[in-house]
């Protein structure tokens, strides 16, 4: 292989890392996912692929190796004492057997037992008890560290405050779990939310992921949740007893007065699980909550212990999952929806079915060509299911259904919104309004403009942006930096203090922004918050990263060649050129960045974090590193450089001791960055 083929598979590696990243952070903490679970999936299984034909290109801080579900800024970090990883995925009898056939491998042959249980499709959690009585609560998080949720799992109404006394009492208990809300009472939540005009949850999981990580405790306590125990993280007894099974673990959780995933049962081989799987499948609509599978774990705790863990999922378990819900309704219409790139994507138009408990009028179609390959009609009866149990999928049209009164969908030659004739890029199956004028791109736009991971301009959000455009105050993003006081009194429902706050915030915005978050709120394809961060601390300044190369692109690190052609293409677009010149003359443009001696000293420098800080956040911390020229890494490895050791820091700490690593403090971190 050529020194120019392995770049390339180099630079694939590196770019695919940075979308998957990216679309982890847009699914697991923004809870608004922009590509469906396959087609996130298909770019999962080609970075594993690569990583693993190219081995001397693996990364401990490659997303192949993570949960998902990073820490956001709103609640303070908390380690786990233990990995709380998420499962690998089987969705075949075939592939338990393979997981079963590793078990044996491993234990000479040995015949292991399952404790087999429901897969509850909620958020999972860790709550601590010190003494019975209930002391902490977390997220998942990355598997090492979650976010401290203890004010809002407090509140809710089935999980014990204080533990019921048994003969085996452990005086510190970690408890693992779910928490879920059923499918009644999220049904009326999104009736209330309707009533009040706002936006309704897409499913149970979203509404128990978005009531526990409420910044109000009593938003939290308002919503109907639950939470089921699976299993533990540490626990110690005063005796020294130690529990032997899983089933034993459920049994106890229960008699501690802990409500636990039910139905459990064990299974002694593949026959049983196949049996119960199948019961499980059937029965699947009775439960009042939705469940999306099976997980199957190594019933003896001295063979788990063994098995141990992978980077990202524990070896001794599996999760079993069913078969997406699938329901046939009528496909109405198909709609084409213009997102902030141009991009035009059709939309189908359903009528209502309820698919897993979750009601379906619309569903993406992707692009063109799928409704080609799917050969779906207007009017056609269709199959639809939630890919993943989560987002809406039309699988295929019942052709046998067909009536004649079926028509083709003719994909629009002209923009919907503005007009203008629409084109592909090279390359590319989208169909594009390349209109920088268009009023769909220009509302799509701006949220992202003016949203935190942007300008953060407060109080301009998603309302006011379409009353702007539609009232013309606004027809180019920076018309926004152009508006007056009156030009806001003049529409319905804004105040003068609202004005005034307003205004103000949009003059702070612009005058304080920096260089990558300016970068960021440009909305270049495949551009997130972290390669923003690469681009500015690159070249210091707008004007520089403009006269940039494509191919000076690609040699940087996690910039591969459709990030670097992204990049490239938006600032040769004359309508971007005029953007960022009309952004200059207002004002909104930041300093250029000197090159400080910093970043030279912590220039590629791999920092991990333990335990919490006193003086910023964690997020304050992992900026200032990165703008140092650092980097933060949540795996610990021989490759970390500094441990950040913080209060209450987790088993991180000891690891870093046994790999000689350099560990200081928050002092000695604050003076690093000096």
């Amino acid at each position: 292989m050529t020194d120019t083929s392995v770049n390339r598979v180099q630079a694939r590696i590196s770019e695919l890392r940075k979308l998957i990243e990216y679309h982890n952070h847009r699914y697991y903490v923004l809870d608004d996912p922009e590509i469906t679970d396959p087609e996130y999936d298909q770019l999962f299984q080609e970075l594993v692929e690569l990583e693993e034909k190219y081995p001397q290109f693996a990364d401990p801080d490659s997303p192949s190796r993570k949960v998902g579900g990073e820490q956001t800024s709103a609640f303070a970090p908390r380690s786990h004492t233990i990995p709380m990883y998420g499962l690998e995925n089987s969705f075949s009898i075939e592939e338990v057997q393979a997981f079963i056939n590793r078990i044996r491998k491993q234990h000479h042959d040995t015949e292991p037992e399952f404790w087999v249980e429901p897969k509850l499709d909620g958020l999972a959690v860790e709550v601590i008890y010190e003494n019975k009585a209930f002391a902490a609560a977390s997220t998942r998080g990355d598997g090492l560290v979650g976010e401290d949720i203890s004010n809002n799992i407090r509140t809710i109404k089935n999980l014990p405050l204080k533990l019921v006394s048994t003969h085996n009492m452990p005086d510190y208990l970690e408890v693992r779990g779910e928490i879920i809300m059923r499918r009644n009472d999220f049904e009326k939540l999104n009736a209330l939310k309707m009533e009040k005009n706002e936006k309704v949850f897409a499913n149970p999981r979203n509404a128990a992921a978005g009531s526990v990580r409420q910044l109000n405790p009593s938003v939290t306590a308002s919503r109907p949740l639950l939470f089921f125990a699976y299993g533990i993280g540490t626990a110690n007894f005063r005796d020294g007893f130690r529990w032997t099974e899983q089933s034993m673990i459920s049994h106890d959780l229960k008699q501690l007065g802990l409500p636990v995933v039910p139905q459990g049962t064990i299974c002694a081989d593949i026959h049983e699980i196949q049996n119960y799987y199948e019961k499980q499948l059937s029965q699947r609509q009775d439960y009042p909550f939705d469940i999306d599978g099976l997980v199957i774990k190594v019933n003896a705790i001295s063979m788990q212990q063994h098995l141990g863990f992978t980077a990202r999922s524990p070896r001794w378990a599996v999760a079993f999952k069913f078969p997406a819900s699938q329901e046939v309704t009528r496909l109405k219409d198909i709609h084409i929806q213009v997102g902030r790139t141009g991009v035009l994507t059709p939309v189908a138009l359903l009528d209502p079915v309820n698919v897993g408990g979750v009601m379906v009028a619309r569903a993406t179609l992707h692009n063109e060509n799928e409704i080609r390959v799917k050969d779906l009609k207007i009017g056609d009866m269709v199959v639809v299911q939630r890919a993943g149990d989560v987002i809406p999928e039309v699988v295929r049209p019942l052709k046998e259904k067909r009536t004649g009164q079926e028509r083709e969908f003719v994909f629009p030659e002209i923009c919907p919104s503005c007009g203008t004739r629409v084109a592909k890029l090279k390359n590319e199956v989208a169909w594009r309004c390349v209109n920088a004028s268009c009023p769909a791109k220009l509302e799509q736009g701006l949220i992202h403009f003016a949203s935190k991971k942007g300008l953060d301009i407060d109080g301009l959000g998603k309302k006011w942006i379409n009353i702007l455009i539609n009232k013309s105050l606004v027809k180019r993003i920076t018309d926004v930096f152009r508006l007056k006081r009156d030009d806001l009194l003049s529409l319905d429902r804004m105040g003068e203090k609202s004005a005034e706050n307003l205004i103000n915030a949009i003059s702070a915005s612009g005058q304080n922004v920096t260089l990558d978050r300016l970068i960021n709120a440009l909305g270049i394809r495949h551009v997130g918050e972290q390669t923003s961060k690469v681009l500015a601390r690159k070249y210091h300044s707008l004007d520089k990263l403009a006269q940039v190369h494509e191919q000076e692109l690609q040699n940087i690190q996690d910039i591969g060649p459709e990030m670097a052609s992204a990049i490239a293409e938006f600032f040769r677009n004359q309508d971007n050129i005029e953007l960022l010149a009309e952004l200059k003359a207002l004002g909104v443009w930041p300093e250029q960045q000197q090159e400080h001696l910093i970043a030279a000293q912590l220039e590629g420098k791999k920092f991990l974090f333990t335990g919490g800080l006193a003086n910023m956040t964690r997020d304050e911390a992992k900026s200032r590193v990165e703008e140092a020229g650092g980097k933060v890494v949540n795996s610990i490895s021989r490759n970390v450089d500094y441990v950040v050791v913080g209060d209450k820091p987790g088993s991180k700490l000891q690891k870093a001791r046994n790999l000689n690593l350099e560990i200081i403090d928050e002092q000695g971190l604050l003076n690093l960055l000096e």
